[in-house]
């Protein structure tokens, strides 16, 4: 048999096509032909379909969210020229927010400028000023390290310049009147509720929460998750929290297993793990030791990049990565048509996506 007679039905397709939709904000036919392994002429099929029942609307190579195809309002007008964007990685997480910059700037005649910078560089401020050399960059786009020494260097030499910028799922503040800096986050801690909502309504009622503790999303995490707790009414011996390191880092399989220790001794049966990959490396080890998933204890990562893709597909909460790169350069063009609008801090919801790792506890 054929790899395309076992495709998947176009039901199917559709389903997966919006989703992705949702989760990255764009579409690529080159990109859904890898993912489901059907002919080029067949998502163009099904993207017209889809497209003349409302669902979204179809570009160059692919398709975008209705909402973010509709023409630039008459009082917003494309503004020209280039943004650059600063990120922390050209691979995880990230990809699917410029996916969303890129589609919203491709609807506003705007060019984008791309640059990496690793969470290990401490200061940002040499790539951001060769960014700014260019005599066509008009505004900014950056994720900086919140935790490097020169974070607040940083803030405050964008806050000084004369190029517009955004901060994109960074939150900041310019001393000393802790002026608020323009930005578009995910509301992390709003996730970490979604997720303690769903475990409890599946009748868990003792619960832990497991984050790297080098990720900037980690301590929204750890906010909303004990907002959550106290929502819930459960007592300090009903749930517990634990950082552990980097997966690449040492110490990693010993921190997960005194994570695992620490649940058994408390009899939690509902877990949450940030992000997907230490979430993925926590079930092999559990699987390791005899522990069943969602039998022995039910887990929802964090950030659903790649949680899809485990066995058993995980429950995941997943940030609005493609809206939030779309607003992100909404709010630039807006700032570059308007400098005197007021400071405007954009927050987006994300959502929960229910799969094979989560069951009703025994």
């Amino acid at each position: 048999m054929t790899d395309q007679q076992h495709a998947p039905l176009a039901p199917a397709r559709h389903a997966h096509i919006l989703a992705a939709l949702v989760r990255d904000g764009i579409v690529r036919v080159s990109q859904l032909t890898e993912e489901l392994g059907v002919a080029p002429v067949t998502l163009r099929r099904d993207l017209q379909q889809l497209e003349e029942e409302g669902h979204l609307e179809r570009v160059h190579g692919g398709a975008v969210p209705v909402a973010a195809a509709a023409p630039v309002d008459a009082a917003q007008p494309a503004t020209g020229g280039a943004i650059a964007v600063l990120v922390p990685s050209l691979a995880y997480y990230w990809p699917g927010v410029f996916r969303g910059m890129e589609a919203e700037a491709q609807r506003r005649g705007l060019r984008l400028v791309l640059r990496g910078a690793s969470y290990e560089l401490q200061d940002e401020r040499p790539v951001l000023e060769r960014l700014v050399a260019s005599d066509d960059i008009r505004g900014l786009i950056v994720a900086p390290n919140p935790d490097a020494a020169h974070a607040q260097d940083v803030v405050q030499w964008l806050a000084s310049s004369d190029i517009p910028s955004v901060f994109v799922e960074r939150d900041a503040v310019v001393l000393p009147g802790r002026e608020p800096v323009e930005s578009v986050t995910t509301d992390h801690a709003f996730g970490a509720v979604l997720a303690a909502r769903h475990l409890a309504e599946l009748g868990h009622r003792r619960l832990g929460l497991i984050v790297s503790r080098d990720s900037p999303t980690g301590r929204k995490v750890v906010r909303g998750w004990a907002a959550a707790c106290e929502e819930l009414e459960l007592g300090p011996d009903a749930h517990f929290e634990s950082l552990i390191p980097d997966r690449n880092v040492p110490g990693f399989t010993s921190a997960v297993n005194t994570a695992i220790d620490t649940a058994l001794e408390k009899g939690v049966t509902g877990l949450l793990v940030h992000p997907d990959p230490a979430a993925m490396a926590f079930i092999d080890i559990a699987l390791n030791r005899g522990l069943a998933v969602p039998e022995d204890l039910s887990v929802i990562a964090y950030d659903d990049e790649v949680a899809q893709l485990f066995t058993p597909a995980l429950t995941a909460i997943s940030p609005p990565r493609g809206a939030v790169g779309a607003a992100a350069v909404d709010l630039l063009a807006r700032r570059l048509a308007d400098p005197s609008r007021p400071v405007h801090r954009v927050t987006l919801s994300p959502t929960l996506h229910a799969r094979e790792s989560t069951a009703p506890a025994r």
